[in-house]
């Protein structure tokens, strides 16, 4: 049985996760999915959709979609629909997590890697979070929780955004994309996310590819989270006079070289940083040049747990050069580009 792509969905109340799993239950969209959510949201799905029979906790919708609550916890609800799929008491080919909205995706996403039973099943696909145009400037100020969705992200959508100016909807993609320029941002209306774009993001494919936002390099790369560019005259709005100075703890930075790495060194350094580091690293990736190696070298990780692959034969032309993107909060950027120096052969 080929494995069954997971999404885990997450965002805070009002985001608009609510109305985009209502469609991806009710539309005829031609996909079976199964939707797991958390059952305690304050808008919950049920009332509306859901027929409000507690016993059942799983119920099939009529576009053929199913959607179940976590009564006991996620392994349990997810090894009894692969039971029940394998039986061939459900049909579904994908499954959607929603998250609470104040929960870290974090151990959700572990949960994939950590558990054998889970990963001979499943594949974490990605993890995308919905952000309200409206109130998320607030939400990011207020809430921790609120910044590390946003770094756990493989995709950003911002909702709402016909609520607030063209400058503020700029404002807020551009804080985001300094906690996290490896996820792109795409506007939605009222949740209204076509389905192709929430699914097969692919965001924990180990490829030879590491997308960071363009813009984010041409700032010279190193993300500090008050190295803004000043290019941008709205940071005079009086609705936002400080919107500059946020110094949020969620923070990214990319690391390049163009010199080989001495892979011995470096898998020691990583995996003493991620020992201390680990609880605040949320995302992180690259692609390695790695000496006495023809081809490149690929990893990531989601806190402690890191993996890495051989991936594809540098080109012949091809510039070989480390790429590596860091996503976490608070982390000790000198630190790490310190001791990621000392790796390189």
């Amino acid at each position: 049985m080929s494995l069954i792509p997971v999404t885990i969905l997450t965002g805070f109340l009002g985001s608009g996760k609510t109305t985009l799993l209502k469609r991806i239950l009710s539309e005829a969209h031609g996909q079976r999915i199964a939707v797991i959510e958390n059952e305690f949201g304050e808008e919950n799905i049920d009332n509306d959709i859901l027929v409000a029979d507690t016993e059942e906790q799983i119920i099939q919708m009529n576009n053929g979609c199913i959607c179940c609550t976590i009564r006991e916890d996620l392994r349990e609800t997810l090894a009894d629909l692969a039971k029940q799929k394998k039986a061939g008491t459900l049909t579904f080919d994908r499954v959607v997590i929603e998250t609470t909205g104040v929960a870290d995706p974090g151990p959700v996403a572990q949960t994939f890697f950590m558990d054998d039973e889970i990963a001979e099943l499943y594949l974490l696909d990605a993890i995308v979070t919905l952000v309200d145009a409206k109130h998320g400037d607030q939400q990011l100020n207020d809430r921790q929780e609120a910044r590390r969705q946003v770094g756990f992200a493989d995709k950003i959508f911002l909702s709402k955004t016909d609520l607030v100016s063209e400058q503020e909807a700029d404002a807020l993609s551009h804080r985001i994309k300094h906690m996290n320029p490896r996820a792109p941002q795409r506007r939605a209306h009222f949740g209204e996310v076509a389905i192709a774009d929430v699914l097969d993001v692919k965001g924990f494919n180990l490829n030879a590819k590491l997308d960071i936002d363009p813009d984010f390099l041409k700032e010279g790369g190193h993300g500090h989270g008050h190295h803004h560019d000043h290019d941008h005259e709205h940071g005079a709005h009086c609705d936002h006079p400080h919107h500059h100075a946020h110094d949020d703890d969620v923070k990214s930075f990319v690391y390049k070289s163009s010199k080989p790495f001495n892979a011995t060194k470096l898998e020691d350094f990583l995996g003493s940083m991620v020992q201390i580091y680990g609880p605040r690293m949320l995302r992180y990736k690259g692609v390695l040049y790695v000496t006495g190696m023809d081809k490149k070298v690929v990893f990531q990780g989601v806190h402690q747990l890191m993996g890495s692959d051989v991936g594809p034969k540098w080109a012949a032309g091809e510039s070989k050069l480390s790429k590596m993107v860091f996503i976490g909060i608070d982390l000790p950027q000198d630190l790490f580009k310190a001791g990621l120096d000392q790796c390189l052969a």
